[in-house]
């Protein structure tokens, strides 16, 4: 039997009802009010399987009101410190763009509260394209330091651009290395990559394993066996993501490092959902997150 107009009618109003409660919902409510923790466990090839490590890792911040108002960055900051990691990562792009920015916050300020986070190995960081395109004048002058590094730096929070660096936990050692931004310069796509994978992990003196950030992720096809674990962002996961499938992604791999926990041939990935927005501000099944990892233990996938 063919619906009346009434029920024609109803449906229509039903569909424009759901559609319009979930964009508010994608628009206003995830964005901004959700905050998710997403664990992982491993012990990847090359690690010491008696090295347990808990790692909290932040990614895409980019403050800036609306979408992450300073008191979201402190709630945020409070969060992982109740963690209590043994090491925070940093993973870059903390300037929220211009196009999701009713009203820029100061990154001095930011800088100011991540200096709040607390774990007994410290916090590192690395720069996202963000980070570079925020300032105006190492955009003109082709190098940094840029201003986010230098202000992280001033509040004891180490940068690493094509670096790395020692650390012990509980008699084990293991090293933090950090790859330089791979799109730091516009327009976007010149692919004047600043990141130098032989470089940083020329600086790795030892057998000890090794965790490397990488703001972007489609650097993991390069990416050597040398290397236990890489850690990104960049992507949001989309910022849109459905049944598993994210259809605003840009990157040239599609969805294969959109989201989650990668392993290619024993090698391990894992690209975080991020913090914040960018190009538009609407998050939709992938809401703001802190990452959790936990190393050492588990046996590798």
């Amino acid at each position: 039997m063919l619906p009346t107009r009434r029920q024609v009618l109803g449906g229509f109003g039903a569909s424009a009802l759901t559609l319009g409660s979930g964009g508010a919902y994608a628009f206003l409510v995830e964005p901004r009010f959700r905050l998710a923790l997403t664990r992982y466990s491993l012990t990847p090839p090359g690690w010491d399987p008696g090295l347990h490590l808990r790692i909290a890792v932040l990614a895409d911040v980019h403050v800036g009101e609306p979408y992450m108002p300073l008191d979201r960055v402190a709630e945020i900051v409070a969060a992982t410190n109740a963690l209590a990691p043994d090491l925070i990562l940093l993973l870059g792009d903390y300037p929220a763009g211009r196009k999701v920015t009713w009203h820029r916050v100061p990154l001095s300020d930011f800088a100011r509260l991540a200096e709040g986070l607390r774990a007994p190995l410290g916090t590192y960081a690395v720069l996202g394209n963000h980070d570079w395109w925020d300032d105006r004048a190492a955009m003109l002058a082709g190098r940094g330091p840029v201003e986010v590094r230098r202000l992280l730096e001033a509040r004891g929070i180490p940068v690493l651009e094509n670096d790395a660096v020692r650390l012990v936990q509980g008699g084990r050692p293991f090293w933090i290395a950090g790859l330089a931004d791979q799109e730091p310069f516009l327009p976007i796509g010149s692919r004047r990559s600043l990141a130098d994978i032989p470089a940083t992990l020329a600086q790795v003196t030892d057998t000890a394993p090794v965790i490397l950030m990488a703001h972007e992720p489609d650097i993991f096809v390069n990416m050597p066996d040398r290397v236990s674990l890489t850690l990104s962002g960049h992507t949001h996961g989309g910022q849109i993501r459905v049944l598993g499938y994210s259809p605003l992604l840009l990157s040239r791999y599609g969805q294969r490092f959109a989201y989650g926990h990668v392993v290619e041939e024993g090698r391990h990935l894992i690209v975080s959902g991020g913090l914040g927005v960018s190009r538009v501000g609407v998050r939709l099944g992938v809401p703001p997150e802190i990452v959790l990892v936990e190393l050492g233990g588990v046996p590798a996938a």
